[in-house]
């Protein structure tokens, strides 16, 4: 896991926004078919807590302190 509490939130947060925006058809045309989505990116890694992109970069939204399971082992 590579993602904070707040950052899961945030990513949770848009991914539901930019769905109901594309599939409530709010936004209508190839906008609104780029969020029906896109959507699902930001929902996915908030809910799962990891972000493919961070770990290729390097970073991390997580405390300091905060160790993962496999690093407890």
């Amino acid at each position: 896991m590579n993602e904070g509490t707040a950052d899961r939130i945030v990513r949770i947060v848009a991914g539901v926004a930019l769905l109901v925006l594309g599939w409530g058809e709010i936004v209508t045309g190839t906008l609104g078919t780029i969020f029906k989505f896109l959507g699902f990116v930001p929902l996915l890694t908030g809910l799962v807590g990891w972000c493919p992109l961070y770990r290729l970069l390097g970073l991390s939204t997580r405390g300091k302190g905060a160790k993962s399971a496999a690093a407890a082992r």
